[in-house]
């Protein structure tokens, strides 16, 4: 467990008046968006305010999770996390897999890779007491979850859509005898890469091009850098390998239901969202 020597830590109190100053700066994207026709005023607009209500409404529901300190609460609310973005990974998709395959593949790979490696660290590195203490777990699943979904979401995607587009090439290497593993290999090493691309690029820039998320945060809060460096450098690992346990298991899962028992292609179990 890494402990912080500071005895007291000060940090800096913001005002909804700071917040509304700052929001200001959300003009420039407007007006953007109405200079270049860009059509996306709007949906601006509806993710500013869902930004804000959703925000104001996990800090209520965190309180009362970290005053209730319930490990039945604290698990049904991961699930609902892990749910929400195993809908969301479906969602994201050019063409996403038909039935419960849509849905249940992003959520299960999701589930598997976000909650083993946040269940390893909190009994392991962090190592609070109790081990689930909501103060920690839920924090640190989130952070966890949605890199990891996005890791996900663009893995499937790549799958997926070079499926439908190299239609022909794997179908030819099918009726040659390869199978469907041999036939995706080259689609599947693309898919997984897409799928990690996103973390090792923000893990090659931490710290020289950029001042990661959770770090900054415990700058501003007071933490010393050295320990907000420990804290940030555990987390990043963590993603990392969340990212590319569940992107792995997803992109294998989605070839198997691509293709039968007799290796052939069925692109039949795909529809298009968009």
């Amino acid at each position: 467990m890494i402990a912080s020597n500071t005895a007291q830590i000060s940090y800096i109190t913001l005002s909804w008046w700071d917040l509304a100053l700052a929001s200001s700066l959300l003009l420039i994207d407007a007006g953007l968006s109405l200079g270049l026709r860009l059509g996306m005023t709007r949906s601006m607009i509806i993710a500013a305010v869902r930004m804000v209500v959703q925000l104001l409404l996990l800090a209520l529901v965190l309180e009362s999770l970290f005053a209730l300190a319930s490990p039945w609460i604290t698990g049904a609310t991961a699930l609902f996390m892990v749910l929400f973005a195993g809908r969301e990974v479906a969602g994201r998709q050019e063409r996403k897999l038909r039935g419960l395959w849509g849905w249940g593949l992003g959520s299960g790979s999701i589930f598997f890779a976000a909650v083993t490696v946040s269940l390893f660290s909190l009994t392991t590195q962090v190592n609070p007491d109790p081990w689930w203490d909501p103060r920690y777990a839920l924090p640190m699943l989130g952070m966890i979850l949605g890199n990891t979904m996005n890791g996900i979401s663009l893995g499937l995607n790549g799958l997926t859509s070079r499926a439908y587009r190299e239609k022909s090439a794997i179908e030819a290497q099918l009726s040659l005898g390869a199978t469907r593993w041999q036939a995706f290999n080259p689609i599947i090493r693309s898919a997984v890469r897409a799928g990690l691309i996103s973390i090792v690029n923000s893990m090659a820039a931490a710290g020289i091009v950029s001042i990661p998320g959770m770090m900054t945060g415990q700058l501003l809060a007071g933490v010393p850098p050295l320990d907000a460096v420990r804290y940030q450098i555990l987390i990043m690992v963590l993603i990392a390998g969340a990212t590319a346990l569940g992107t792995l298991i997803a992109v294998l899962g989605g070839t198997y239901r691509l293709t039968d028992e007799r290796h052939r292609l069925r692109l039949d179990r795909l529809k298009a969202v968009h």
